[in-house]
């Protein structure tokens, strides 16, 4: 959305912070032996407590509260009955409406100790995140901070997932720009504008380039296999150095 005023901006700046502090308490609660579920409806505990509402069930009747992917799964995993388990790779997505005002985050991490060498390709992802996000600002081109993405990621020897990209936030989960890509797509033309707000993602894979959906309807595998780390922070564009309305999740602890 472009922020016109005071109130909007406030508006933001307030469900952005509960989508942070959210997702934050629910990454400090993910431990081995705790299921998805358990996880996903003290997500939801902590949304209502704030008064906000879950972003993918209002949007599209998703069956839980919030996105956690486990191990081999891409994005949009479905909480359920799954016990965490020490090494798993784990990405809890967090985004949710508030006084008409939407906000969305993510973060990839290892639960425990890293046994499985899932860490490289999380620290990967932070810091090409960091990077694009630095990068925005008024005027932009789209394209170029797929480019830097895209880039970044193969200099780290991974791959980008392409079908999955950031988006524009605000007034509902997601809305122009509709696709901010992990890639230079040449067809892209638009520009970041100064003053809207923006939900930035990396989709960062050690194998696959496309995410495909499985017969849940929901749960996104890559074609290739692999795994994949992701990181969003909801962001301000500014006509300088982006507000980052998210901060407060640990995405970069």
């Amino acid at each position: 959305m472009s922020i016109t005023t005071e109130e909007e901006l406030a508006g933001m700046k307030a469900i952005s912070e509960v989508c942070a502090i959210t997702l934050k308490k629910m990454r400090e609660a993910a431990v081995p032996g705790i299921t998805t579920k358990e996880l996903d409806e003290l997500g939801n505990k902590i949304l209502e407590s704030y008064g906000a509402r879950s972003a993918p069930y209002l949007t599209y009747k998703f069956p839980g509260y919030t996105c956690i992917s486990l191990n081999g799964e891409v994005a949009h995993g479905i909480p359920g009955e799954k016990v965490i388990q020490s090494g798993d790779l784990i990405n809890i997505d967090v985004s949710a409406e508030m006084n008409g005002f939407w906000a969305d985050n993510g973060c990839s991490f290892v639960i425990g100790e890293d046994i499985h060498g899932h860490q490289k390709l999380v620290d990967a992802s932070k810091a090409i995140l960091k990077k694009a996000i630095s990068q925005i600002k008024g005027g932009v081109k789209i394209a170029d901070i797929g480019l830097l993405i895209e880039t970044e990621a193969k200099k780290a020897g991974y791959t980008v997932i392409k079908n999955l990209t950031g988006h524009g936030v605000g007034r509902s989960l997601h809305e122009e720009p509709h696709e901010i890509a992990n890639y230079r797509d040449r067809f892209n033309i638009t520009r970041f504008k100064k003053n809207s707000t923006v939900a930035i993602e990396t989709f960062i894979s050690t194998a696959s380039t496309i995410a495909e959906t499985q017969s849940d309807g929901w749960t996104l595998i890559g074609n290739k296999g692999g795994f994949v780390a992701q990181h969003e922070h909801t962001i301000l564009v500014t006509g300088g150095e982006p507000v980052i309305l998210t901060a407060n999740n640990s995405v970069w602890d």
